[in-house]
């Protein structure tokens, strides 16, 4: 017996009626990137392992998938390093090439590439897959879309009140009301470090207070503990595991700890900047709050960060996430090129929408007309009457057998036709078709040179 296929963990299959709702979300980012001015770009599925690790931090870069390398790879590995059984020094000798891990370092990597033929400040866009090697769970997955905007040449903070605006816009696009965006700085994050004495601990800091969230106040504190940081140090850090009150209380608490670091008070400014715009400009549905446990773990952010929070009640990670980085196109080598991005996380979105019963009921209707097949001559007759149809944008077709026609209707509604048309042998003799709306029953007659009349009602 022929063993059953199977997918990866943390893979799926996509039914039309799903790729339908995705295609609903792609095409509300997509035209809002636009609106705002974004331009399409799209980078290859893999890279050189050189562009990619070193790039996320030590629990990024084991996140990577490595792609090895054709052919005997493995006789290039001498015998002491492959005794070794240290995958550290293997891997360089069987990999060179990995699976993207998120869009941002790929286009860091293409504008330096292309830097001569892009206007800056550059706009861009992009949605394509990425993958990690992750622990499959609840809206995390091993292979997923992203979908980014980025500015890069420009280090107006203006960009990031407009990308603050362009999250608002395709949440409100989406009837999704509630979201929350958070708002730290990478400045300020380095200030608390500096103050607290742990300057030195800086990424050890900000990758243990990420995941408050997810371990809670001892679990972040331990893991301080373990890569170093000193109690006291973390008592000095004590008011970040408080609650937080309102942006104006944090304002005034953060202006208290960081009076002596002028990174952290520079952080702080950037901060009151963008809620001020923002303030005076308006949302339409989010909310905008800082969140000074906000780290975001990836070590090239610099300056302001984001990470989107569903509405309350919805049980779900961040679905959206981003913030402003000087130096990574540096690291490439093109210096002073500064940049900032954000990014929709499309799974948990979708995730959203459906739990919260969002997408609207004709989202995934993929025909607008079905032709019932009553025979040879009748079916020539209908497949005559659909290629106009189509000519007119409306998604038609005709079932492709003389099938029971209990059958036939049946496929309609699976299919979630709206209009089914009748065409008989009695109808070809009239030169009339009858059309039955599904949903209330009704019929009704037109004559062949009524069909514009029919495709006026759709």
């Amino acid at each position: 017996m022929a063993q059953k296929p199977s997918i990866p963990k943390g893979t799926r299959d996509f039914s039309p009626s799903e790729i339908a709702k995705r295609n609903y979300i792609f095409d509300s980012i997509k035209k809002n990137f636009q609106t705002y001015g974004f331009q399409p770009i799209e980078t290859p599925s893999f890279e050189n392992s050189e562009t990619l690790l070193g790039k996320y931090g030590e629990e990024g870069d084991r996140l990577i998938f490595k792609i090895l390398n054709s052919g005997d790879f493995i006789s290039k590995v001498d015998d002491v390093t492959y005794s070794s059984k240290n995958s550290a020094t293997i891997a360089p000798r069987i990999t060179e090439k990995a699976l993207r891990y998120d869009l941002t370092v790929p286009f860091a990597r293409y504008v330096v590439m292309h830097q001569n033929e892009l206007d800056f400040p550059f706009k861009r866009y992009q949605i394509q897959p990425v993958w990690r090697a992750d622990r499959p769970q609840k809206g995390r997955f091993r292979e997923f879309f992203q979908c980014d905007a980025d500015v890069v040449g420009s280090d107006s903070l203006l960009q990031e009140v407009e990308l603050i605006q362009l999250y608002d816009a395709v949440f409100a696009d989406l009837k999704l009301d509630g979201v929350t965006i958070k708002m730290n700085n990478r400045k300020i994050l380095a200030g608390i470090a500096e103050v607290i004495g742990a300057k030195h601990l800086l990424i050890d800091f900000t990758v243990a207070l990420d995941k408050l969230d997810k371990i809670g106040e001892e679990g972040v504190k331990k893991e301080m503990l373990s890569k170093g940081i000193s109690k006291e140090a973390i008592d000095k850090a004590s008011p970040l595991f408080e609650p937080q009150g309102s942006n104006v209380n944090q304002l005034e608490r953060l202006e208290t700890l960081l009076e002596s670091s002028e990174e952290g008070k520079k952080g702080l400014e950037e901060l009151r900047y963008i809620l001020e715009t923002i303030s005076s400009i308006g949302l339409q549905t989010a909310k905008l709050t800082i969140d000074v446990t906000l780290a975001r773990g990836l070590n090239y952010y610099t300056g302001a960060i984001f990470e989107v929070a569903a509405p309350d009640g919805v049980k779900m990670g961040s679905i959206g996430g981003g913030g402003r980085y000087d130096d990574l196109t540096g690291i490439f080598g093109l210096k002073d090129v500064s940049g900032v991005g954000i990014s929709f996380g499309l799974d948990r979105i979708y995730l959203v929408l459906e739990e919260l019963n969002l997408f609207p009921k004709s989202v995934d209707r993929t025909l607008d007309v079905l032709c019932l097949n009553f025979g040879a001559k009748e079916a020539l007759a209908s497949l005559k009457l659909i290629t106009v149809l189509r000519k007119n944008g409306v998604f038609a077709d005709v079932y492709p057998s003389n099938a029971k026609i209990q059958k036939q209707f049946k496929y309609a509604n699976n299919r979630k036709v709206p209009y089914v048309i009748l065409l008989g042998a009695e109808e070809l003799n009239s030169n009339s078709f009858i059309v039955k709306h599904m949903e209330s029953g009704e019929q009704t007659t037109y004559s062949f040179s009524e069909l514009d009349k029919f495709i006026s009602t759709l």
